[in-house]
């Protein structure tokens, strides 16, 4: 049995067309160490299956918590679609295996590290549902996801609004938030404190809580929203 075909039944899909496959597995290094092979890296893929990524989990998400404001459903589908839980669903399915790479990339960890291995996973879901159609897509999406979506909503899980905010920013802005209490409020034995979350010098967002920590969360988690809503407004 081939390693395609190996891949597919690990996940249940029989491709009709491989080379959507192989392409999905195709990083830019590959093709920049072999620029004459006239194939196509994943990159395309990559902005197709984040789409298709956002909206099924969105559905999902709509159906599933029928109460909650806009602002609050995208936090939760902000924390589920962000790299580092791709990069686990990724692991899960082992996808690192089958990525081509350039002999550099390969050589410095490629295979292992968080952004191949989620980007990946997103070009996989184009492939998917340009081989397969958007049912089979909401299929395998929903067959990695329902689990997280079940232990937010049964209040198992939080949102790490943090570690969303510092992979926002990295992505956006290459610099990491930087946290710093404002003041703290009240006498010791129920202190509330006021954290500032800044980006650049750049004030971005203040919260609160009865803990330097939970502040700091609640300051990530705004500065997110605004962040996000900035976003979407500009796409």
């Amino acid at each position: 049995m081939s390693s395609i075909s190996k891949f597919e039944s690990s996940i249940e899909i029989s491709f009709n067309n491989k080379a959507l496959l192989t392409q999905a597995f195709r990083h830019s290094s590959y093709l920049n160490e072999n620029p004459d092979t006239g194939l196509h890296d994943n990159q395309r893929m990559e902005f197709l299956g984040d789409s298709l990524l956002n909206f099924i989990i969105a559905e999902k998400l709509f159906h599933e918590f029928p109460d909650l404001p806009e602002g609050k459903l995208t936090e939760i589908r902000v924390s589920l679609v962000r790299q580092e839980k791709l990069a686990e669903k990724a692991a899960v399915i082992k996808l690192g295996d089958s990525m081509q790479l350039g002999k550099g990339e390969d050589l410095s960890g490629g295979r292992n590290k968080r952004n191949n291995l989620a980007d990946t996973f997103e070009a996989l879901i184009a492939a998917i549902f340009l081989d397969q159609g958007i049912e089979a897509t909401r299929d395998f999406i929903l067959k990695y996801f329902t689990d997280d979506v079940t232990a937010i909503k049964s209040g198992q899980i939080a949102p790490n609004y943090k570690a969303m905010l510092q992979e926002l920013t990295q992505a956006e802005y290459k610099l990491l938030p930087e946290y710093e209490v404002v003041e703290a409020q009240g006498p010791d034995h129920n202190r509330i404190f006021v954290v500032s979350v800044s980006v650049s010098d750049t004030v971005i967002a203040i919260g609160s809580g009865k803990s330097k920590k939970l502040a700091e969360s609640e300051a990530a988690r705004i500065a997110l929203s605004r962040l996000s809503d900035k976003s979407e407004n500009q796409a």
